[in-house]
């Protein structure tokens, strides 16, 4: 009698003990069952943080204000490289317009630039002169007018010019370089009413300095006030313009 009831109870406590970890089991189920949707939601929340939060976001307003930023930079730099290539062009036109007047540029020749000298032209009656203004100096200039002479201290006027011998352009003397212009003293008749000149003395235009020329000839030159006439400066002495 003693045997069986033994047995009962070990049957009770095994099956005590099953129905235990029958429960711990169910429980561990189920917590493990309720413990996947929240991890299952946490990791989807993390998941979807960089794809929908700042990262997206900043990305996608970024990107149109660096494009547009890197349009206007773009732009800007065509635009200043095409204000520097005019700048370029502007400046060299200017150095080519600069060369063209360059025989504008070159100063007037003044009395310490040239020498001035006198000899007659055709043979006697020696009734005109041709003046030679020689660049003496080491740089170019400019001789323009006619000579200012006065021949006489009776006859402080300049002998007057004779406009048909200015010249179309201006003189320009390089260094070594002469100009010429063509002297009446007189009309070469006997009854004329001369003064002998032994030197006399020429003005360029714009110096004032006075050049003393001494006349060619051992007896000097005779010289009627009324009838003296001078030609432009010119480069060479030319028929027609300086016959007078």
């Amino acid at each position: 009698m003693n045997i069986p009831r033994h047995r009962s109870a070990l049957l009770a406590v095994a099956g005590t003990a099953l129905v235990l970890s029958l429960t711990a089991c169910q429980s561990d189920g189920d917590s493990a069952s309720s413990a996947t949707p929240e991890a299952t939601v946490a990791a989807t929340a993390v998941s979807a943080q960089p794809a929908g939060g700042k990262g997206t976001g900043t990305s996608g307003a970024t990107g149109p204000a660096e494009a547009a930023r890197s349009t206007g930079s773009k732009d800007s730099a065509g635009s200043t490289g095409s204000s520097g290539s005019s700048g370029t062009t502007g400046t060299t036109g200017s150095t080519g317009s600069t060369g063209e007047r360059a025989s504008d540029s070159a100063p007037l020749c003044t009395a310490g630039d040239v020498t001035v000298r006198a000899a007659t032209q055709d043979g006697p009656p020696y009734t005109h002169l041709v003046l030679t203004a020689r660049n003496t100096s080491h740089h170019a200039c400019r001789l323009t007018g006619f000579p200012h002479i006065q021949f006489l201290e009776s006859h402080k006027q300049d002998v007057p010019a004779v406009g048909k011998s200015k010249p179309a352009t201006p003189v320009v003397l390089t260094a070594g370089a002469p100009a010429y212009a063509l002297v009446k003293l007189s009309d070469g008749g006997i009854d004329e009413d001369t003064e002998p000149v032994s030197a006399f003395s020429v003005m360029l235009e714009g110096d004032p300095t006075v050049i003393a020329v001494t006349a060619p000839g051992s007896e000097g030159i005779a010289v009627d006030p009324a009838k003296a006439l001078t030609g432009y400066w010119t480069p060479e002495l030319r028929n027609g313009a300086d016959d007078f």
